[in-house]
């Protein structure tokens, strides 16, 4: 039976992992696909995973009342999908729905948590990465945001 640990390690999101890490985290992983219009998750529901996605498209949206879904960003082969599974509460923050058909591994966040607090090297580098990832969406949504309300940007400095 083939590993998932060569996939994993190829995915840019664990680039530089170390290799003991990657082993660990395979018992966590293991194989998803989605059909195109599948609910992957909804807003407040337990989170207890978080996907690589190998091929497809997911959106990530969120309810707005009176206005319907509204898509916060789009994402694709290559990236990660959910980061609540490492926040108390442990709820989803958004939609995702997959826009075609998408294959992903999927992480068993219970699992890692606790391999996490066992390693907390390990623990380290899941936070160093999903930190970085994080601020990349917020600094995505804020751009959306600013384009939504018709907001002029302007540069922070200078």
């Amino acid at each position: 039976m083939a590993t998932l640990e060569p996939i994993i390690a190829g995915h840019p999101f664990f680039q530089g992992f170390a290799p003991e890490h990657l082993a660990l985290l395979v018992s966590c992983a293991s194989n998803v696909r989605f059909a195109a219009g599948a609910t992957i998750f909804k807003e407040a529901e337990e989170a207890n995973r978080f996907y690589l996605i190998r091929e497809g498209q997911v959106t990530l949206a969120v309810y707005v009342p009176g206005r319907g879904p509204l898509t916060i960003q789009t994402l694709g082969a290559g990236e990660v999908l959910g980061w609540s599974w490492l926040f108390l509460p442990y709820r989803w923050h958004f939609d995702a729905y997959a826009d075609e058909s998408t294959r992903a591994i999927a992480f068993d966040g219970q699992c890692l948590r606790q391999k996490c607090e066992e390693d907390h090297d390990l623990g380290y580098a899941f936070m160093q990465r999903f930190a970085q990832m994080i601020m990349q969406r917020l600094q995505a949504t804020r751009l959306q945001l600013l384009d939504l309300y018709g907001v002029e940007r302007t540069p922070l400095y200078g």
